[in-house]
């Protein structure tokens, strides 16, 4: 499997113009392997450039998202985070109680999706799947 060109890459074969302050919000989001928020986003692009406002991040990564590189996501916790929209398709199952984001992906569940779009008139030509719970205790 080859590796995706990285974010700033692609940022340039869009042609945004891309200052010194975008380019660390971009190699900030090339380096995460979570969902992370504008303030995290900031506050780890601030590690690298102490002067970046967080005025900056959000107009930065509404471009990115606008411009189709970052992808939104929504998690019950009132937080908007940020994935890369090139990334391998997956889904989510959020923790209630620590907020942890696990990816997974399941053939079965994938299979159901395609075999619902087909029986309603449908191809299925994408999906979000976003499960929430709680740990289940053990021993009960």
């Amino acid at each position: 499997m080859t590796a995706l060109p990285s974010l700033l890459d692609r940022c340039e074969a869009q042609n945004l113009r891309l200052t010194g302050q975008r380019r660390t919000v971009a190699q900030v989001l090339d380096a995460s392997d979570d969902h992370p928020d504008v303030e995290t986003i900031h506050a780890r692009a601030m590690a690298r450039d102490p002067n970046i406002s967080v005025a900056t991040v959000y107009r930065t990564v509404k471009l990115f998202e606008e411009s189709g590189l970052l992808e939104r996501r929504e998690f019950g916790d009132g937080r908007a985070r940020y994935e890369d929209a090139e990334r391998d398709h997956h889904d989510h199952l959020i923790d209630l109680q620590t907020g942890e984001v696990i990816e997974f992906v399941d053939p079965e569940i994938e299979a159901l999706q395609e075999r619902i779009a087909r029986r309603l008139g449908y191809d299925l030509k994408g999906h979000r799947l976003e499960l929430f719970g709680i740990r289940r205790q053990h021993g009960g």
